[in-house]
């Protein structure tokens, strides 16, 4: 099953598991979202590429309602539960497609957010998706990914492989759906921390850095 595929299956049942299947949920997001220097009622021209059911936005709108949000994502499916939770939300432009890809013309952005879409990427097309974020933000524009990270150690790549299980095995998320969980990370193709902010830094951001880790949950952050 391809990556499109596994994303439009779980689509109904994504935001429900999200607490049993990233065991640091409020950290995660939560500090992600404190690092934003931007007043309350401002209104952010933000995009969010692979935004699946637009979880991450919505977690932005709740902090900044006066957002402009541009949303895009390969599965139609993941993208109708996103226009469900927004239906009221007459400030949303809706993608469906390919962000590797896409011909994004005279865009622009104040804010790039994105939350466990990257990594499914092979490290060429990461690389030159971070160029093609650094092209669309605005002088002084932020970007944050929140994803996951290879470490550059297997040993310790394997320890937190089984950590992630153990937590997941007790999350209380029925066996057949932690199975099709397990299925899914076989479209995963992840970098580490390294190479990544070094990516970053080639793009041209000036200011990279990690500001979150749990094991290979990590929050990357870079200004313009």
């Amino acid at each position: 099953m391809n990556i499109k595929a596994q994303f439009d299956a779980i689509a109904k049942d994504y935001d429900r598991q999200r607490r049993q299947l990233i065991p640091c949920f409020d950290d995660y997001y939560g500090l992600a979202l404190d690092t934003l220097p931007y007043p309350a009622d401002a209104p952010i021209r933000t995009l969010d590429i692979g935004c699946g059911t637009g979880l991450f936005s919505a977690l932005l709108l709740a902090r900044y309602p006066q957002a402009r949000l541009t949303l895009i994502d390969l599965s139609d499916q993941m993208l109708g539960m996103a226009r469900q939770r927004f239906a009221e939300n007459g400030h949303i432009r809706y993608i469906l497609g390919d962000y590797t890809r896409h011909d994004w013309q005279d865009d622009t952005f104040d804010l790039v957010i994105s939350a466990l879409s990257i990594h499914h990427l092979p490290a060429q097309n990461k690389a030159a998706l971070y160029k093609t974020v650094h092209t669309l933000l605005a002088p002084g524009g932020i970007f944050i990914n929140a994803d996951q990270a290879l470490s550059p150690s297997p040993d310790i790549e394997t320890m937190h492989s089984a950590l992630w299980k153990q937590s997941v095995e007790r999350s209380g998320l029925p066996p057949d759906q932690i199975a099709k969980a397990y299925e899914r990370i076989l479209c995963d193709d992840p970098s580490t921390m390294e190479e990544q902010l070094q990516w970053l830094r080639d793009a041209g951001f000036p200011h990279v850095d990690c500001i979150y880790k749990y094991c290979h949950f990590t929050v990357l952050y870079a200004r313009k």
